[in-house]
């Protein structure tokens, strides 16, 4: 797929996707959780890609089950 047809989502939008407080966002991303974010010129935006790839880690089988991504921030074990 070609970068020109990289669909993004901004905070406001990921926001509503997700039934959040934009301000949960900005949380995460302050603290390293969530999925992984462009930051260009002050704008942040999303890829649908990671975005996707953020929910399907999230994915449970259980109540008690840990997500595969296990809500740990970004770059740790």
């Amino acid at each position: 797929m070609s970068d020109l047809h990289i669909r993004h989502l901004n905070q406001a939008e990921l926001a509503r996707r997700w039934a959040l407080n934009h301000r949960t966002l900005e949380r995460w991303r302050w603290t390293g959780y969530g999925p992984c974010y462009l930051k260009i010129g002050g704008r942040v935006v999303y890829r649908l890609a990671d975005i996707e790839a953020y929910e399907a880690a999230q994915l449970r089988n259980a109540t008690n089950a840990v997500p595969a991504s296990g809500l740990r921030p970004r770059g740790r074990a």
